[in-house]
């Protein structure tokens, strides 16, 4: 299996995505002047309520919005202005798998190959060796309507590695599945993005699924505003509890974790309470 040589650094800056409702002329501000850095080869879970521009700065990041000021840089490049640069070196993997449901497993796990126009003879190999991977070595021929949900998002998983990316963007992919499904396609995405040497961010409301998977847990507020960078392998397995309330308390107070921690907790608020006071 090819490894990535040198995946570029993602640097976002001043991030600003306003959008105007047709219906009223409003101006919505999806992100503000979010600031991000992303290093090679790193594992980044994003979290956020519903609503926070979670899916925004994922569509930003792949070109398919620009901002509205400031900008994201993934090496030299940006993804909306070198949009066909990027062709091959980023790969998506969405809550519903997308496949065409007139080709089968095969086909559809080669299509971004057919589009690069990359040889029929090493389509086929490359999508054959990733679909055996996730372990869909006798579905190849199968159509989409004849696959578990589950299956199919092994050929979604399938289709975006087979590119080879340098990047890898997961958006909700697998909050649709049951726990135990979900649980084994995270833990292969996980160890087939560290083998080949891939960045990979994954876009999540699930808190469970941001801790276990990423080095990283960066935690967004309303309008993406930055709550909290936090770096997973700092915490003991048995502080994960801990981590998901403040995580959780995070996301519900809208204050950056280092606000939250200089306000008395309400233990520490009942204590105070009690006390006897001096005369």
């Amino acid at each position: 299996m090819k490894q990535i040589n040198s995946p570029p650094a993602i640097a976002v800056r001043k991030l600003r995505k306003v959008f105007r409702q047709t219906t009223t002329g409003q101006n919505v501000v999806a992100i503000d002047r979010l600031d991000l850095d992303i290093a090679p080869r790193e594992v980044v879970a994003i979290v956020g309520q519903t609503g926070c521009g979670k899916s925004t700065l994922f569509d930003l990041m792949i070109g398919l919005e620009r901002p509205s000021e400031g900008s994201i840089r993934i090496g030299d490049k940006t993804p909306a202005g070198d949009f066909d640069y990027f062709r091959g070196r980023i790969a998506t993997v969405f809550q519903q798998d997308r496949l065409l449901p007139w080709r089968s497993a095969l086909d559809n796990a080669k299509l971004p190959l057919e589009l690069m126009g990359v040889p029929e003879a090493e389509q086929k190999e490359r999508a054959l060796t990733w679909l055996k991977r996730l372990g869909l070595g006798s579905f190849t021929n199968a159509y989409p309507h004849e696959l578990s949900g589950g299956m199919r998002q092994r050929v979604a998983i399938s289709r975006a590695f087979v590119v080879e990316p340098e990047i890898l963007l997961a958006d909700e992919a697998f909050g649709h599945l049951d726990e135990v499904t979900a649980a084994e396609l995270r833990a292969t995405f996980l160890a087939l993005a560290r083998e080949t040497g891939s960045t990979a961010i994954l876009i999540t409301h699930q808190l469970e699924e941001a801790i276990e998977v990423g080095d990283r847990v960066v935690v967004l507020g309303k309008s993406a505003r930055l709550l909290a960078d936090i770096h997973v392998k700092k915490w003991p397995k048995s502080k994960y509890g801990q981590l998901r309330t403040t995580i959780q308390q995070t996301l519900q107070s809208n204050e950056t974790l280092s606000e939250l921690q200089k306000k008395p907790s309400a233990r520490e608020k009942r204590r105070v309470k009690a006390s006897p006071k001096q005369s």
